[in-house]
């Protein structure tokens, strides 16, 4: 049962990155419009998103597929921890009470709590991730 809970873990983390890195290519505009809003226009340069986007589908597919674990892995909690740290504030007072305005708030980014933790359970439980492509490799 751990192998399979970690192989729906594994997927839908990796299909996340999939469908970011699909707006950066098919969207950008999408793209740049979070980027302004939440990264202080850090990873806004239309030049960036398709080979941010193209990395990103790139990872999610790795971490889908269960090969490269030992270098995916910690790769995928960087990129979810860096999305979850930019939106801090909203993860702190996800009400909008104290660190953003009511009309500012958004409880929808309280689950990117658990896409990260997740991330950090695939990583330091990889060892147990038997349904994939890199336990074949063994």
């Amino acid at each position: 049962m751990k192998a399979l809970t970690l192989l729906l873990l594994r997927v839908s983390t990796g299909a996340l990155l999939v469908i970011w890195g699909l707006i950066k290519v098919m969207a950008p505009e999408a793209a740049i419009g979070v980027s302004d809003t939440y990264y202080d226009g850090r990873l806004s340069a239309e030049a960036m998103q398709t080979p941010l986007g193209a990395a990103q589908i790139l990872l999610g597919v790795l971490v889908i597929l269960g090969i490269f674990r030992q270098i995916v892995y910690p790769i995928q909690a960087i990129v979810l921890g860096v999305g979850l740290a930019a939106i801090w504030q909203y993860i702190a007072d996800p009400f909008g009470m104290y660190l953003v305005s009511e009309e500012e708030r958004q409880v929808l980014f309280f689950p990117s709590t658990t896409v990260f933790f997740g991330s950090l359970v695939m990583l330091f439980f990889r060892e147990d991730d038997a349904i994939a492509l890199g336990a074949l490799r063994r």
